[in-house]
């Protein structure tokens, strides 16, 4: 694949990746619209959050093998048409029962996004600028996340909610019939090298490649240190991320008593600068990587670390102008660790089964992250405020750190030449 392909499916990626986010979180700017007219409570509003990472972590895995096995291309276009005409009908709603079946139909069409394009541009770029690439495909997330929340709040505001679904699902919705006809890469054979003699027996003699089995397959990931550790940070990280983005809107409207589409601009432009930590996540791991080999683990240890230090600064001791300064830190930091863990889960498995190894990273994740966080929050805003409830986020971020730490001992062992 020559380079000017490979950036032409980056940047396809990059906007559908970002209109994903933007369907995806635009919600979150709207709780106060739906708490007045659906009477909903908070922890209602994020179960609609909820909603779609739950479709997320029951499609992914089957999806992702479609991915895997049929066309990249043809699977993301579909996909991104059917999530972008599920946010359309968000708009339609009348209660909070159709509002969540129309946020959980938005899941279903984004279950293998993220594995098919972590495939596509894995295929695309060398190894040595996975964690930098993938970075900047990243950084569409947070851009996405800001914009959506941004134009969400300010359209609600003067127009009314739902415009808001229809303003963000149609520049995706181009983009996807775009896509379609973008050229894919072939579908990587699932075979690995055995030792065998002239009858086939297992011996430390002739390699032949065999059809890799089931189990073959299944210890890719069961017996994997590293992707497991990995995962796990990776989930601890996305409830904090998770929460933050989903909560920060009401937090500013309710305690610096900003009118709501002011305090989406302020949530977003924290959230926003995540596209500097996405990339400069990237780039920090692979050029650290050059010395130091456990540099994909290692980096996004020290990140989760600083992370969850300074959101126990900010939430525990601070207000107003010092914690959004503070808070600005956390939009960079807080998403340092993405690139570097999207690469390991590319890093130490068949190349065929890459696109079944993010979706597992994402069931995970979603499992244990971004699913719960919303509700947990909503939950314990509900009993104690909201503002007691975030206080509970570094705890997170500490925990990450610690497992990945200790995953950085296994990569080496574990990495797929």
């Amino acid at each position: 694949m020559d380079k000017k392909q490979s950036w032409t499916i980056f940047w396809l990626l990059f906007l559908l990746y970002m209109f994903d986010y933007m369907d995806r979180m635009i919600i979150v700017s709207l709780f106060p619209f739906l708490r007045q007219e659906m009477g909903m409570s908070d922890a209602q509003c994020g179960l609609l959050v909820s909603a779609v990472y739950w479709s997320i972590l029951i499609f992914s895995f089957p999806v992702s093998i479609l991915v895997d096995r049929w066309s990249r291309t043809k699977s993301i276009s579909i996909m991104a048409v059917f999530w972008s005409i599920a946010t359309v009908a968000c708009a339609f709603t009348k209660n909070f029962s159709q509002l969540f079946i129309a946020r959980t139909a938005i899941g279903i069409g984004e279950a293998g996004y993220a594995p098919g394009g972590t495939a596509m541009l894995s295929a695309s770029f060398p190894r040595e600028k996975r964690a930098r690439i993938l970075g900047l495909w990243n950084a569409s997330i947070p851009l996405g996340s800001a914009l959506g929340i941004g134009i969400g709040g300010f359209v609600a505001h003067h127009f009314g909610w739902r415009h808001a679904f229809g303003l963000v699902a149609f520049p995706g919705l181009i983009i996807a019939i775009i896509f379609y006809f973008v050229k894919d890469y072939k579908t990587i054979e699932l075979t690995h090298t055995q030792k065998t003699d002239q009858n086939n027996a297992p011996q430390p003699g002739n390699h032949v490649e065999s059809k890799m089995s089931f189990i073959d397959m299944a210890k890719q990931f069961t017996h994997n240190k590293t992707l497991l550790f990995n995962n796990f940070a990776f989930a601890l990280n996305v409830f904090v991320t998770t929460s933050l983005l989903t909560w920060l809107p009401t937090y500013f409207h309710r305690f610096d008593n900003l009118a709501i589409d002011k305090a989406s601009m302020k949530a977003s432009s924290i959230m926003i600068l995540a596209i500097i930590g996405a990339p400069l996540g990237g780039f920090l791991t692979d050029l650290w990587m050059k010395k130091q080999k456990k540099a994909r683990l290692l980096f996004p240890a020290i990140s989760s670390v600083l992370t969850g230090i300074l959101l126990f600064v900010a939430f525990t001791f601070l207000q107003g102008k010092v914690q959004y300064l503070v808070m600005i830190l956390v939009g960079i930091s807080a998403v340092a660790f993405v690139p570097a863990g999207v690469a390991v889960t590319q890093d130490v498995v068949h190349p065929g089964l890459r696109a079944v190894s993010l979706s597992l990273n994402i069931i995970i994740q979603h499992l244990l992250g971004s699913s719960l966080a919303p509700i947990v929050i909503g939950k314990l805003s509900d009993i104690y405020g909201l503002d007691k409830a975030l206080t509970i986020l570094p705890v997170f971020g500490l925990a990450a750190g610690i497992l990945l730490f200790i995953g950085a001992f296994y990569y080496q062992n574990d990495l797929y030449e």
